[in-house]
């Protein structure tokens, strides 16, 4: 029955203004659900999974303690990571991975203000993709609107961080001396992008575990609104 709603709206509103469709969700079983209570809704799923989730890459060892964001070395220098280990330099070898995730735990607050504005752009029509869309419709929305913004953001927040602790120009040596060895491929020297990247990459993994326990677990639809506007997608 839930199927038949859904497939019976997604037609109607092919074929229909939206005044109309909305006269239709009216007449729905179990009471109507406006056009505002829809885009409403996935707006507060997407401000929770920023703070349910975004928020804690934003404290100390946020991204380096959580195996689904922590950033490693570029798999071409991970060679040096396991030399390190290998002859009892695993401290230094963490320390240097610490650095590039401290850069992004500073970083990362600033993404929040960035997801706020993408939100309250949200269409009805945006909403009802969304909704009716894969199980990170909602995050694959954010990735869109924000990243090239995020990315603005970031990387200065980042070459500052590498620049307050030396780390700049530690990895720029150490990165430039590697690709002027024999038989090795080149990887990119600047290691602000690198980290930037991989910062990105974070934030959007944290917003899309958050998506996908709203859309499949009940009990972190905390609101009404949120059990309401879900319960179109069940």
């Amino acid at each position: 029955m839930m199927l038949k709603r859904i497939a019976l709206i997604i037609v109607i509103f092919q074929l229909t203004a939206c005044a109309e469709l909305q006269q239709v969700i009216n007449q729905l079983p179990n009471g109507g659900i406006t056009n505002d209570q829809i885009a409403n809704g996935l707006k507060e799923a997407l401000n929770n999974g920023i703070t349910n989730q975004v928020s804690t890459l934003a404290v100390e060892d946020g991204f380096f303690k959580n195996e689904l964001t922590r950033i490693l070395l570029p798999e071409e220098l991970q060679k040096v990571d396991k030399t390190l280990r290998s002859i009892g330099l695993s401290k230094v070898a963490d320390e240097g991975l610490k650095v590039l995730n401290r850069a992004a735990e500073d970083a990362v607050s600033e993404a929040i203000p960035i997801f706020v504005d993408a939100i309250k752009g949200m269409t009805f029509a945006d909403a009802k993709n969304i909704l009716l869309g894969d199980k990170n419709a909602a995050t694959n929305y954010l990735q869109s609107a924000t990243s090239e913004a995020l990315y603005q953001k970031f990387n200065p927040i980042i070459q500052q961080s590498f620049q307050k602790v030396g780390a700049d120009k530690i990895w720029t040596d150490l990165i430039t001396k590697y690709n002027n060895l024999p038989l090795t491929n080149d990887v990119n020297p600047d290691l602000t992008d690198y980290v930037t990247g991989e910062a990105l990459k974070g934030v959007f993994t944290m917003v899309e575990v958050e998506e996908k326990e709203i859309r499949a677990n009940v009990g972190k639809r905390t609101t009404d609104l949120l059990r309401t506007v879900f319960a179109l997608q069940d």
